[in-house]
């Protein structure tokens, strides 16, 4: 057994660096820094839902549903839980700290709007 600490490890990362934190169920804790980033590009989580937890810094999640779409500003402390099946990204990252736990498979597009543009894609590995 060992401990973690993600936001003294973002001390070492560069923006928009990615690290596993722990092995969980078969999947991985990770996290990542990130910081001045006007948006992501999507994601989707086919087979999952995905944890999304500010641990410092703020960022906004902006989640699409079939016929709208939702954005969820974060803090430290806060965190947001992404229903399978749902296109995401992040918007308006700002110093972020942010552990996420994604045990299934992921989809990613740079489109506009990944909902046409993606219809019966296959996903892909990562998150």
């Amino acid at each position: 057994m060992r401990s973690h600490d993600p936001v003294a490890l973002a001390g070492n990362l560069s923006p928009f660096d990615f690290r596993e934190l722990a092995s969980f169920n078969g999947a991985a804790f990770c996290m990542y820094y990130g910081d001045r980033l006007d948006q992501s590009d999507w994601e989707l989580h086919p087979d999952t839902d995905e944890l999304l937890m500010v641990l410092s810094g703020s960022v906004t999640v902006e989640i699409l549903t079939d016929t709208d779409h939702h954005r969820l500003p974060l803090t430290a402390g806060q965190f947001a839980i992404v229903p399978k099946g749902h296109w995401h990204r992040h918007v308006e990252v700002h110093d972020v700290v942010e552990m996420f736990y994604t045990p299934g498979a992921t989809i990613e597009s740079t489109a506009n709007d990944p909902r046409a543009a993606h219809a019966g894609a296959a996903p892909v590995s990562g998150s």
